[in-house]
């Protein structure tokens, strides 16, 4: 499967999915690429159609997936903690989805209270 565009690498797919986590939204910015906001805040992107997933993910997480080939910090991004996952990565479309919704929820509990509540993100969202 190296080197072969999983669906989530590719704009419709990658955008499809984002749209089902709770109170994500879309933009295009930059290069014209794909970016997933919650509360205004950024949790992942597509850089390029198809290209590679940037996103936010665990202190614990970031060592490990840097070591994996077709992992690399992200350019800009790295000191926030996130990786820029390729085709090449030896993860799935699944894995690479489920390090999306952990993104999204890494982000989503960092929003203040307030922001949280206005969104209608409860508690479940944020600490499942």
């Amino acid at each position: 499967m190296a080197n072969s565009y999983p669906p989530i690498m590719h704009r419709d797919g990658f955008e499809a999915f984002i749209l089902t986590l709770p109170k994500a939204t879309l933009v295009r910015q930059w290069r014209d690429d794909s970016v997933a906001k919650v509360g205004g805040k950024i949790f992942a992107l597509l850089d390029q159609d198809p290209g590679e997933v940037w996103l936010k993910v665990s202190e614990l997480a970031y060592p490990m997936l840097t070591e994996l080939d077709g992992v690399r910090p992200a350019p800009y991004f790295a000191r926030a903690g996130w990786v820029a996952i390729s085709a090449a990565s030896p993860l799935s479309g699944d894995e690479v989805e489920a390090y999306i919704r952990e993104a999204h929820r890494l982000v989503a509990g960092k929003l203040s209270r307030k922001v949280r509540a206005e969104l209608g993100l409860d508690q479940a969202v944020i600490s499942r």
